[in-house]
């Protein structure tokens, strides 16, 4: 089996800041992943999307540093944990349709080193 037929069983959310072309093509390299206007929960608040990202089992990947650290901590105060979350910064990868490429490399990378369920629970990772 090829590292294109191999899949993940980490499971992925791309926040609404992301192109669909992303899910779409590491879908194709055999990861579990959506995008969050895919499942209509693009209007949720964070907190909201966390929790639906939880339900599933699913890291999220989101440009929304502050928000979502808040959340994680206050969580975790709270005993409460996530599914994980992946950050990205502008700076380093803007999000734009000729960076799509990049994310899919980035992410498609991430996802086979750390393939197992869980592998970011109550993590932050950069990308």
């Amino acid at each position: 089996m090829g590292p294109s037929a191999a899949c993940s069983r980490v499971k992925l959310a791309l926040d609404h800041h992301y192109s669909l072309a992303i899910a779409t093509q590491l879908r194709v390299r055999g990861h579990d992943v959506i995008a969050v206007a895919e499942r209509g929960w693009e209007s949720e608040e964070d907190a909201s999307l966390l929790s639906l990202c939880l339900e599933e089992l699913r890291a999220l990947l989101t440009n929304n540093v502050s928000d979502f650290t808040t959340i994680a901590r206050r969580w975790a105060l709270e005993g409460r944990g996530h599914a994980g979350l992946i950050f990205t910064s502008d700076s380093s990868m803007p999000r734009t349709r000729a960076a799509i490429g990049l994310f899919v490399k980035a992410l498609d990378g991430l996802l086979e080193a750390n393939s197992d369920e869980g592998a970011f629970n109550d993590r932050a990772h950069w990308l």
